[in-house]
């Protein structure tokens, strides 16, 4: 049967044993280590339609990799077929329309450098070599949320290739049901090859860095942070309870940002948490680019990950005093992670789109990477409890693409109103649940 494929298909066919196998079927969270039947790198959106159709004939489990960054591990499985668009990586941008395409493999630190050829951006995530094409199904969090949305925000056009194999230009006007649901539960309804995104005029220059103080001034500065978090709503704040390696392993509450106006803005308005004397300081002017690559390393491939997230009404005192109780416990290179919304995020209504969050203050994960398997239970026991602490605290909804355990509910995620919405979604376009390697919308 593999004789098929192969001569239907234009890009490669890798089974176990050939000498690319066992390259070809990482990704990047190691706990993910599965062994797929077949991987179908793809060439272009034929390819795609010649491995559903496999798949379909021989009943198998697909999973789809972009970037192949998913933290719950949905880039691979065992014994199925793996779907990879990672040949499928261009990006072109058109300066005078102000927008970018980019293939259903491309990275963001592809889209970007190309936008940012032309002084332009689209808001994305902060690790250089994850996918466009799950960070923006999912919702696409990063530094520029709050002065220019989520990279779903900016999302114009999806090029969609169903279960069924058929191919679907997807956009407000043309299938705009779908538009909805793929705008924040999109890996539920097919193969995403390519994507349209609208660009913003900038010019590259950030205000960017990380006051660290003791966690016994969290409550101090947190009341400060409120009182500028309401004062400049379009400036992006990220907060956390941490180990500062360079402090010894010292339990700190670090208050980071990223000002896109001008130096002289983001001195003037950045003054109020910087004054508060911090044990270190490393704002300055940077380089968009080069902080978009600066997590690359620490968050690089072959380590093991695990998060677990949720949203905050509000930044209250019971919740950062809750941080600080579990902060004396923080494993190394873990840390309970707090962004700020509101600004751009909270400008679009919720109801416009599947993403679920509009009205939360702040998004909360505890976050945890590790290198030895042996502490896998240990760890991920550390972020279940640290999250079932402040769940008390938490709002409605989840951020998908931070949820890890598999099976969770639907409607915890979007809500129920909106659940509803996607099952019946789910329904018309995969009534057969062909793409069930997500967190899955039963049909």
């Amino acid at each position: 049967m593999l004789s098929r494929l192969k001569a239907r298909f234009k890009g490669k066919v890798i089974e176990p044993g050939d000498p690319a196998y066992e390259q070809a079927r990482v990704v990047w969270n190691a706990i993910a280590d599965r062994r797929p039947a077949v991987i179908a790198q793809c060439t272009s959106p034929d390819d795609v339609v010649t491995a559903i159709h496999f798949a379909r004939e021989l009943g198998l489990v697909v999973a789809v990799r972009g970037g192949g960054h998913s933290v719950a591990g949905f880039s691979t499985c065992d014994g199925g077929l793996v779907i990879d668009m990672s040949p499928m990586r261009e990006v072109k941008v058109d300066p005078s329309r102000r927008r970018a395409t980019a293939q259903g493999g491309a990275h963001l630190s592809q889209l970007d450098s190309a936008a940012q050829a032309h002084g332009l951006v689209c808001p994305v995530g902060v690790v250089g070599h994850t996918g466009v094409a799950g960070l923006t199904l999912g919702g696409g969090m990063g530094r520029l949320q709050r002065k220019l949305g989520l990279t779903v925000d900016n999302l114009e056009s999806v090029d969609l290739i169903t279960a069924e194999g058929r191919r679907l230009h997807v956009t407000e006007k043309e299938n705009p049901d779908l538009f909805w649901g793929l705008r924040g539960a999109g890996a539920n309804f097919g193969i995403a090859t390519s994507f349209g995104f609208r660009l913003h005029p900038f010019n590259g220059t950030i205000f960017q860095g990380v006051a660290l103080f003791p966690v016994d001034r969290c409550l101090e500065v947190a009341e400060r942070v409120r009182e500028f978090d309401a004062a400049h709503p379009d400036v992006h704040i990220a907060l956390a309870f941490t180990r500062a390696e360079e402090l010894g392993g010292r339990v700190v509450f670090a208050v980071g940002s990223t000002h896109a106006g001008t130096v002289e803005e983001a001195q003037r308005d950045l003054r109020a948490i910087r004054e508060l004397g911090p044990l270190s300081d490393t704002f300055g002017p940077k380089s968009y680019l080069e902080i978009q690559l600066v997590a690359d390393e620490s968050m690089g491939w072959g380590k093991r990950f695990y998060t677990k997230s949720g949203f905050l009404p509000e930044l209250s005192d019971d919740v950062i005093e809750a941080c600080a109780d579990l902060s004396e416990t923080i494993p190394p290179d873990a840390e309970l992670s707090l962004w700020a919304h509101s600004g751009a995020v909270g400008r679009v209504p919720d109801d416009a789109m599947a993403y679920t969050g509009r009205d939360a203050a702040y998004s909360i994960s505890a976050e945890l990477q590790w290198t030895d398997a042996a502490d896998d239970d240990a760890r991920i026991a550390w972020g279940r409890a640290a999250m079932a602490a402040l769940k008390p605290h938490l709002g409605t909804g989840r951020y998908v693409n931070d949820v890890v355990e598999v099976g969770t509910d639907g409607a915890q995620i979007y809500g129920q109103v909106k659940y509803e919405r996607l099952v019946a979604l789910k329904r018309k376009y995969d009534p057969d649940n062909f793409f069930r390697l997500n967190q899955n919308i039963k049909p």
